[in-house]
């Protein structure tokens, strides 16, 4: 007869070998932050381009993401750099106040956001309409898309969004008949095909990110074929860092400037925070705390300013890959800036050797992602109103620029908002016969002037000459202008007919 079986013993690793195991960065962190640099490199050098800068600016700016805003609390996963919401708003300051005013007004965007962030207002981004957010984003990403299709035909883009629109017949025809150069316009679309394909690979080959992989190929292309299109002008780190002196901040002083500044930080800062509240779905670690977010967006864009660089804000795309990469801690994107210096500073020629129409296509991807087409259908279906401020928000933003268009959106989801709060029933009941008793009108939800036609519409249809009775209890708000309203067509009623008026409760005298 046998017992029961013995315990098998086993032998635990001593705590302090499991918890400096557990510390480690390269065991999660360090792969995740490679995969983040691959991702940022392309883009970091993109942006800068199509933002009528030295590439270099970019890289700069991802340097200053990574090294320094990576160390700073907030969110701990989500990756900051320059980033294509920002572009179309760089290329006008750059455009309106000359490159050497972009660090001041940078700067300044860096001293509002962490002042902000002091204040605690980065909570507060939160209430921003979701579908003016959408709406900014798609519009910002037309005109990047639209812009940068005339890049990849080696043309200059027109000024206005409009004119990217109305231009386009005339740039495919080009491209069409041979009056555009073949060799940038096969180029770009080649870019473009493999960005669009690279999903469809096997997964050991998407390993590299599709964006490096297609500027690589072109950049490969290129070089072997030894094709005449332009390629990215190289200066090199230290020469294009450029610290603001007095003279660049009298843009400042000017409406343009002034404005400039407040669209660089709403944008940025609602960027940024709604990217925060995407990568905290995406993980089970700390949540982001708003406030010291903005505050260290705030200290990075302050530091870009200072540095002559691009405006900074966390960046989805990147964050996105940081967290799939399997990043564990803050490791991970203040390593993915290490590298970026590293390669800046060692192998700054490789950038002269990426032809423009591959890095056009690139941000034409770009701006077609910012597009939410699904939202917009999603939204079509369930909330039209939403949808309305979207595609409204949009279009301002073309037609006009990116700070009134925001402005235009914000407006527009404020006065939807206060038209759909501003529910009112009208109920008349009836008696059976007219000697039963007077009409009853019953007032139910909120009375404010934006119902106040309707309203008087369903008062003035009743009967002159019937006794009628207003109950008006069931009111959650009653304005001034339905107050005079009501108040006026209770004193003509009661001229006009010979039956009583009950008012319950009564009218507060209107003045």
């Amino acid at each position: 007869m046998t017992g029961p079986p013995r315990p098998r013993r086993t032998t635990a690793p001593p705590p302090g070998l499991v918890a400096r195991a557990r510390s480690l960065p390269w065991r999660e962190d360090l792969p995740a932050s490679l995969v983040v640099f691959l991702v940022a490199l392309p883009l970091c050098v993109g942006v800068a381009v199509a933002s009528g800068v030295p590439a270099e600016l970019g890289l700069v700016t991802g340097i200053v993401g990574g090294v320094v805003v990576g160390l700073l609390p907030g969110s701990s996963l989500q990756v900051s750099g320059p980033a294509a919401g920002l572009t179309v708003l760089v290329l006008e300051a750059v455009r309106e106040h000359g490159p050497d005013s972009l660090g001041a007004l940078v700067l300044a965007t860096g001293v509002l956001q962490l002042v902000m962030g002091v204040l605690r207002l980065g909570r507060w981004f939160r209430a921003m309409s979701a579908a003016v957010v959408h709406g900014m984003l798609a519009g910002i990403g037309l005109i990047l898309l639209f812009g940068q299709l005339y890049a990849m035909a080696g043309r200059p883009p027109p000024g206005t969004g409009l004119g990217k629109i109305t231009g386009l017949p005339a740039l495919l025809a080009d491209a069409v008949t041979g009056r555009a150069a073949a060799s940038p316009v096969l180029l770009g679309a080649a870019t473009l095909l493999v960005l669009l394909l690279w999903r469809y690979l096997p997964a050991r080959i998407r390993v590299v990110p599709a964006p490096l992989a297609a500027v690589g190929l072109a950049s490969a292309v290129t070089a072997i074929a030894a094709l005449p299109v332009a390629r990215i002008r190289v200066e090199g780190l230290f020469e294009v860092v450029r610290l603001p002196d007095a003279s660049s901040f009298t843009a400042l002083a000017g409406t343009g400037g002034a404005g400039t500044v407040l669209a660089f930080t709403l944008i940025a800062s609602a960027e940024t925070l709604f990217s925060a509240a995407a990568v905290d779905r995406m993980h089970h670690g700390p949540r982001t705390d708003y406030d010291r977010e903005l505050t260290s967006q705030g200290i990075g864009n302050a530091l870009c300013g200072l540095l002559g660089a691009l405006p900074m804000t966390a960046v989805i795309v990147r964050s996105a890959a940081n967290v799939q990469a399997g990043a564990r801690t803050k490791a991970s994107r203040t390593l993915h800036g290490l590298w970026l210096l590293l390669f800046a500073a060692l192998l700054p020629a490789v950038i002269g050797l990426i032809p423009v129409a591959a890095l056009a296509a690139v941000l034409v991807h770009a701006g077609a992602k910012l597009v939410p087409v699904r939202r917009i259908g999603a939204l079509w279906r369930e909330h039209r109103g939403e949808a309305v401020v979207l595609a409204a928000t949009a279009g301002a933003i073309i037609a006009t620029n990116l700070f009134e268009g925001v402005l235009a959106g914000v407006g527009l989801a404020v006065v939807k908002s206060a038209w759909q709060t501003s529910h009112l029933h009208i109920g008349v009941e009836e008696p059976a016969h007219p000697e039963d008793g007077p009409l009853r009108v019953r007032l139910t939800g909120q009375a404010t002037f934006l119902r106040l036609p309707r309203l008087l519409d369903a008062l003035e249809r009743l009967p002159a000459d019937r006794a009628v009775e207003l109950d008006w209890s069931g009111l959650r708000h009653l304005d001034h202008a339905c107050t005079v309203a009501l108040v006026t067509w209770a004193a003509q009623h009661r001229a006009r007919s010979t039956e009583t008026l009950e008012v319950e409760p009564p009218l507060p005298t209107a003045v």
